[in-house]
């Protein structure tokens, strides 16, 4: 692993890890506004859960505890924005910032625009801390979806350095490094979630959120990346890595080892196209199983941030090793496309078992939690192999070209430029975790968790079966 590969991996851990500290904490969190601002007919958490139970009436009243159902809804809403439904303002923003974020990093460098978005991050944080009122912390919620660029700038800077033939298993870095995270943020957020605020703190009569702790641990983090990356990272825009020496400071361009079809622009183009669309709608499909996880076991097990913290933890923990051990040595012979599609084919046996959780907690929480943890294997497989070998064929597709005159790079067309083709490939992909979990909390308040996932379950077989010229065009 190269200098700047070793940077970006360790920023992505630190920032990862601040990421995955909240995740098992949205269920609690909720509970926490409602109880603080439920009396209060003109905040804004009451008018979303009024609006949230009125669309439920309109459309099915479930007869066991229909409170954990709006939770259920409104989980999605601390990311939105309500205007009669909740919409997900954090993705949406990330949607809308994506391209703009990849064109001036091609235009102003990617390291300038990592430490904007960092700034933006760390003010996200501290509004956190502070966030005693359900409209203040969505206002770090939008601030910090305006604000997030690490990863896809971190994919732009792997793919300055690195040579076609090279990118996959460098990408695969991105997949290691959410693993990693995914396997110590939530049981961490979780542990400090159950610290209280300290003594010296409360004698200053300062009101903080309930989870101060955890969202002072966030800006710890982003505040060390963010003095870790202006030190020592480099700009990467218009460089190329030198194969032999490991460096990514030449702007030499290196044959490739392997051989890579020659494609035109138009099927480079086409083929980006393609990719945005399977990232839309995969993502779209994922992140709602994604987010009502958690949702599942709080609303089946009642199980405490805790528990949901070591289920997300486990399933980082097995996607990370499969990332190092498996992706990394055989996505090179099987092809980005066809991986990809593994991932989605054990997604969708994963959510057949989720399907099958609730019928079993009929008969036992300790039956119900097989299927259960039978069903996090497969999510981990599809988490370390889908989103990153999409990322890496998207990639490929990109202008390479230096001219070893200038060191700039050489464009043949607008949008295969790095930082807007991948800036547009994460757009589609937060498009898609904007709408998937308003989709799939709809879904699973009305028609309940069985049918959601076993729709989601079709869903992906469908999308896997679709897959069929990706694969073909990024065959070996």
């Amino acid at each position: 692993m190269g200098k700047i590969e070793k940077i970006v991996f360790w920023s992505l851990v630190l920032d990862l890890f601040a990421f995955t500290i909240p995740l098992p904490l949205f269920p609690r969190i909720i509970e926490w506004y409602t109880v603080k601002e439920g009396s209060d007919p003109t905040c804004l958490l009451s008018r979303t859960l009024y609006t949230i139970s009125s669309i439920r009436a309109l459309l099915y009243t479930p007869t066991n505890n229909p409170q954990k159902w709006d939770v259920v809804l409104l989980g999605k809403s601390m990311f939105a924005i309500c205007s009669g439904i909740a919409q997900s303002v954090y993705r949406t923003l990330q949607f809308l910032v994506a391209p703009l974020i990849g064109a001036l990093s091609d235009k102003y460098g990617r390291r300038n625009v990592l430490l904007v978005t960092m700034a933006g991050n760390i003010l996200s944080a501290l509004i956190w801390i502070k966030a005693t009122t359900f409209s203040s912390y969505l206002l770090s919620r939008i601030i910090g979806g305006i604000s997030e660029g690490n990863v896809q700038l971190a994919t732009a800077i792997l793919s300055d350095i690195t040579t076609p033939a090279e990118r996959s298993r460098s990408l695969a870095q991105i997949g290691i490094a959410f693993a990693i995270c995914f396997c110590i943020g939530p049981p961490i957020g979780a542990y400090f979630a159950s610290q209280p605020v300290p003594a010296s703190v409360k004698a200053l009569g300062i009101e903080l959120n309930i989870y101060a702790v955890p969202a002072l641990i966030t800006l710890v983090l982003l505040s060390v990346e963010t003095l870790f990356l202006a030190a020592a990272l480099p700009e990467t825009r218009g460089t190329q890595r030198n194969g032999d020496k490991g460096s990514a400071q030449s702007n030499k361009v290196e044959k490739p080892k392997l051989k890579l079809p020659e494609r035109t622009v138009q099927e480079r183009l086409d083929i980006l196209q393609t990719l945005r669309w399977l990232h839309f709608f995969f993502l779209g499909i994922f992140s709602g199983i994604e987010f009502t996880l958690t949702f599942l076991t709080f609303d089946l097990f009642d199980w405490s941030n805790s528990q949901n913290g070591a289920l997300i933890g486990s399933i980082g923990i097995i996607s990370a090793l499969l990332q190092g051990g498996y992706v990394r040595r055989t996505i090179s012979k099987v092809g980005e496309g066809k991986m990809a599609r593994r991932g989605v084919i054990s997604c969708a046996a994963g959510l057949v078992l989720l399907s099958m959780v609730p019928h079993f907690a009929l008969k036992g929480s300790a039956i119900a939690v097989r299927p259960l943890q039978m069903a996090a294997i497969c999510l981990a497989f599809t988490s370390a192999t889908v989103v990153s070998s999409l990322t890496s064929f998207a990639s490929l597709q990109c202008d390479d070209a230096v001219d070893q005159i200038t060191g700039k790079p050489v464009q043949t067309h607008p949008q295969l430029s790095k930082g807007v083709a991948l800036g547009v490939f994460r757009s589609a992909g937060q498009l898609g975790r904007a709408i998937g979990p308003l989709l799939a909390c709809a879904s699973y308040w009305t028609f309940g968790p069985s049918a959601t996932y076993g729709i989601s379950a079709i869903a992906m077989i469908i999308l896997a079966a679709s897959m069929e010229s990706v694969v073909i065009a990024s065959s070996p």
